[in-house]
């Protein structure tokens, strides 16, 4: 299966853009197209590595490309500085809706820190606003085509830094303007969850959902963190859930394996895991497996019962999307239609929605895959 950078990629005879997928792990300022990025620029006089688009997003590769995850979020410096205005909110929020819709996303939801987007003077509730006018101008512009969108807001506070309550607050502010749920990201190593708990504590009382990123640059503990003081229905990344995993056995394509408490829980539990395979390569996510895809723990998750999620995490740093996430499972771990159906509706099931639109998203995905 040849597999394009953002081209099409067949399986089983079906054009693998042309099915529904849902989207719960994508950074607004990690998708930003290389063309945005040098027009935005150039409006507000930042210098950037290389004014054509090609060059800047071979730029954005390579500088991503260095297994460690906080060397990859220095390119994010670049990205933010570009999104200082509610114009470049906005438009970056409506063709982030755009690229989505293209990549055949029924469902998407977006993570951004709107802490990181004041350095022009925009308020907290500006930057919220300016993104959600983006994200209904996308999803107006892609209406009436042969698929509608719905995109939510996952409002991000840095995990670095001391705002989590005070953006906790925000989200639930804006929970029927836009906002779907809560999450915190940034350096994981040296700042768990549980820095945050006052943050958790009053998203739980509001009955406000939490994805706490966890088990990518730090370990089990961050995971444990995540569950106990994070209240997270989900885990972002989560990938290092398998070092709870003791292989005992490996008999062709039987494997005996022993869970620990930790694992076993996230698996009984069904809580989904946002695994984003060429992110997690970049960041070295997966050091302790190897080094290349077929060393992702994601097929051993997926095997084990894990509810595995695919998203891309930032396509302008992975040069990816959601598609080619799929072909290129679909290429290493030989997977049909019948497991790309089923990353769907474990995403599906795992979304920040009630259960009637659920249930929805589940119906449309199974006429989608010809269920």
């Amino acid at each position: 299966m040849a597999i394009e950078q953002h081209g099409d990629t067949t399986l089983d005879g079906v054009s693998i853009r042309s099915l529904p997928k849902v989207s719960l792990h994508d950074h607004l300022d990690g998708a930003l197209r290389p063309q945005t990025i040098i027009e935005l620029a150039e409006g507000i006089g930042f210098e950037i590595p290389s004014s054509d688009a090609g060059d800047l997003a071979d730029w954005f590769a390579e500088q991503s490309d260095s297994g460690s995850l906080v060397e990859y979020l220095k390119t994010f410096d670049l990205t933010t500085a570009v999104m200082q205005t509610a114009d470049g909110l906005r438009r970056v929020a409506r063709e982030f809706v755009e690229d989505l819709a293209a990549d055949g996303v029924i469902y998407g939801e977006v993570r951004w820190a709107p802490e990181q987007h004041q350095a022009g003077g925009l308020s907290l509730e500006e930057a919220v606003e300016a993104v959600q006018e983006g994200i209904e101008e996308g999803e107006d512009a892609v209406s009436g085509s042969d698929r509608d969108i719905r995109v939510g807001q996952l409002i991000t506070a840095m995990r670095h830094t001391d705002r989590s309550l005070e953006i906790a607050e925000l989200a639930v502010a804006y929970r029927s303007r836009g906002a779907v749920g809560f999450d915190i990201a940034g350096p994981e190593a040296g700042f768990p969850p549980s820095n945050h708990r006052a943050a958790f504590d009053y998203l739980a009382a509001q009955f406000f959902p939490a994805t706490v990123h966890a088990g990518e640059a730090a370990g089990l503990e961050s995971i444990r963190s995540a569950l106990i003081d994070g209240r997270a229905l989900r885990l972002g990344h989560g990938v290092r859930i398998a070092e709870d995993l003791e292989v005992i056995q490996q008999k062709g394509d039987e494997v005996l394996v022993t869970f620990g408490d930790l694992a076993r829980w996230v698996r009984d539990r069904e809580i989904p895991l946002e695994l984003s395979p060429s992110s997690n390569l970049q960041t070295g996510a997966i050091a302790a497996w190897g080094t290349t895809l077929e060393d992702h723990p994601f097929d051993l998750l997926y095997q084990l019962g894990f509810a595995v999620t695919v998203n891309v995490d930032n396509r302008t740093m992975s040069r990816t999307s959601l598609t080619r996430e799929l072909a290129l499972l679909a290429e290493t771990f030989d997977y049909r239609l019948e497991d790309l159906e089923a990353f769907q509706l474990n995403a599906a099931a795992g979304a920040f929605l009630s259960i009637e639109e659920r249930e929805e998203l589940i119906e449309l995905i199974g006429e989608g895959f010809g269920g």
